[in-house]
């Protein structure tokens, strides 16, 4: 059963040197504590957190592209294990920050693990990649898309740069998603605001909520995410009935915070059936509009 409304917490998560597991694990508790204790029941982390603990390794590593992919690999594990944690601890679904995680293969891929409660997880990769991941990093495209069922809603997951594509965020809308996820990473103002952007238009396409949670701060020890711009954000369909303007919430610009809103999603579910207007429900009268390939659904409770 969908719930009337859920409280939402995005991180504009500072990349900080730390030079210890224990170190980073104190950190991601006190921001989980600070979020939970405000009554936020799902939390976001932004695209590439986990490449903070590429640092662990030594900054002779860390400042190396290839090396720190291969050094941040033996603490996902580690990484995960504290996420799941503090979920079950607190009561509260937590996106973590995603990671670029190795395949049997030797390539790589863009990760983001949803953590519920119970101990469970699930993920998402990411579909599309940036030029930077794919000719710098060598990052792979994924596919199978995901909407996951959970006790605070249907989430969907877009990483950063797979929002600014609105086909990718209709087939999650179409098979159901109600809120959708979009951490991100981006080096410069026009990158933050590409994503910003394809959250607002995603919310308004298909009259859904959009949430942006970036990472933030300058990291020169850290190759690829030496310089980190963002503001997190929620926004929904505007509809005068609901909420005028589209803009829930939006954090200071590149300031180290939470951003809350809370969701209603039987509001949601009304404009839907009966706004101003009716977006979602006419998408598929736009010329050219096909069928999606389908979203899996996935019980995350």
């Amino acid at each position: 059963m969908t719930p009337a409304s859920v409280r939402i917490a995005a991180a504009q998560y500072p990349i900080e040197e730390i030079t210890s597991f224990g170190a980073f694990e104190a950190k991601l508790t006190r921001w989980v504590y600070q979020a939970a204790s405000q009554g936020a029941q799902l939390l976001i982390f932004p695209e590439y957190a986990a490449m903070e603990l590429a640092r662990l390794a030594g900054t002779h590593v860390s400042s190396d592209l290839k090396g720190s992919l291969e050094a941040l690999q033996s603490y996902l594990g580690d990484y995960d294990a504290v996420h799941a944690t503090l979920a079950k601890e607190h009561g509260v679904y937590i996106l973590g920050g995603s990671a670029p995680v190795k395949l049997v293969d030797g390539g790589y891929v863009n990760r983001a693990r949803l953590f519920a409660p119970s101990g469970a997880s699930a993920y998402q990769q990411k579909t599309i990649m940036t030029r930077f991941e794919a000719e710098e990093w060598g990052i792979a495209p994924s596919a199978g898309l995901c909407v996951f069922d959970t006790a605070v809603g249907k989430l969907g997951i877009t990483i950063c740069y797979d929002v600014e594509f609105p086909l990718i965020a209709r087939a999650l809308a179409e098979a159901g998603a109600e809120i959708l996820l979009a951490p991100s990473c981006t080096e410069a103002l026009a990158g933050y605001h590409r994503v910003r952007i394809g959250c607002e238009a995603r919310a308004l396409e298909n009259q859904i909520f959009a949430i942006q949670s970036p990472t933030v701060g300058d990291a020169p020890w850290l190759a690829g995410l030496e310089t980190n711009v963002g503001a997190a954000g929620a926004y929904a369909p505007p509809d005068m009935r609901f909420c005028a303007e589209g803009t829930m919430a939006r954090g200071t610009l590149n300031a180290a915070q939470w951003v809350f809103a809370d969701l209603d999603l039987q509001a949601l579910a009304r404009i839907r059936e009966d706004g101003e207007v009716l977006n979602a429900r006419n998408w598929a009268l736009q010329p050219g509009a096909a069928p999606l390939l389908p979203a899996k659904t996935v019980k995350l409770t």
